[in-house]
């Protein structure tokens, strides 16, 4: 290729569209200072406005995750933070965050975007390597994620599985469509929520926010097998006995484990 000259590639440059350069920096609101006379106000000392409406009925609990677009500003306009100037949504506990998080998100129904106003009792003070004082974001809630919970027979496998010949056990809670199933070669895309048998939540596609890829021979091997019982649109529960499982692997989860896989699609046959 024929190197452009200094002045060719400056002509090019000034061709081509700013968003090409631009780093998506939100603007500052214009009240950003003090709440406005039309904020509503809780009993905590939370205020709030809505920006944009979302849409149905249905509010995020403490114990949800929720996915989430924002920016933090102080209340002399200084930007401190931004998944929409990283690019990137955010997905956390309602349970894990501060008091103003907490409580204003679940005011929230999805596609809503909210600004917030948080005073310092309900955000950082005093806490080191914070912003102080009244804390201002704009929030835009994405999605609700409810985490499943623990299955009322994560215990021991109920008298109505099926089990393989290797000790598989499993019950159809969804059934699927279809009669296509995935090779011990392929490739899926799935939610899933693994648990102990003593009932703890280990891992969650969905709690993290979004489907998994998984190449079946990359996988333990009751997933293995599992899956490829499955047709798309199935979700199963399945009980994985130990040696199926991670075997005594350091830092994962040990004994039997408890799954339950919903498969979206056979991304590879």
């Amino acid at each position: 290729m024929r190197k452009l000259s200094t002045a060719a590639t400056a002509a090019l440059l000034a061709l081509l569209p700013l968003s090409v350069f631009a780093q998506t920096t939100p603007a500052v609101p214009p009240d950003v200072a003090a709440p406005p006379a039309d904020a509503q106000v809780t009993a905590s000392g939370l205020a709030s406005k809505v920006i944009t409406p979302g849409t149905g009925t249905e509010h995020p609990t403490l114990q949800d995750k929720v996915k989430v677009h924002y920016s933090g500003w102080t209340t002399d306009g200084k930007l401190f933070d931004s998944s929409v100037e990283r690019g990137k949504p955010i997905v956390f506990g309602l349970d894990r965050v501060i008091a103003g998080w907490s409580e204003g998100v679940q005011l929230m129904v999805k596609g809503e975007k909210r600004r917030l106003w948080i005073p310092a009792k309900l955000a950082y003070e005093g806490k080191p390597d914070r912003p102080q004082g009244m804390l201002v974001f704009d929030v835009e809630l994405l999605d609700i994620l409810h985490v499943p919970q623990a299955p009322p027979d994560v215990a021991a496998p109920p008298a109505d599985v099926q089990t393989s010949e290797s000790g598989l056990a499993w019950k159809v809670l969804t059934p699927g469509t279809g009669d296509r199933h995935v090779s011990k070669s392929g490739a899926v895309r799935v939610h899933y929520t693994g648990w102990t048998t003593d009932g703890k939540m280990f891992d969650s596609s969905i709690a993290k926010g979004a489907p998994a890829f998984f190449e079946l021979q990359k996988v333990i091997p009751g997933w293995t097998e599992g899956l490829q019982l499955m047709t798309e649109g199935e979700t199963r529960r399945f009980w994985i006995p130990k040696k199926l499982a991670y075997r005594g692997l350091p830092d994962k989860p040990e004994g039997m484990l408890v799954f339950d896989i919903q498969l979206l699609e056979i991304v590879r046959p």
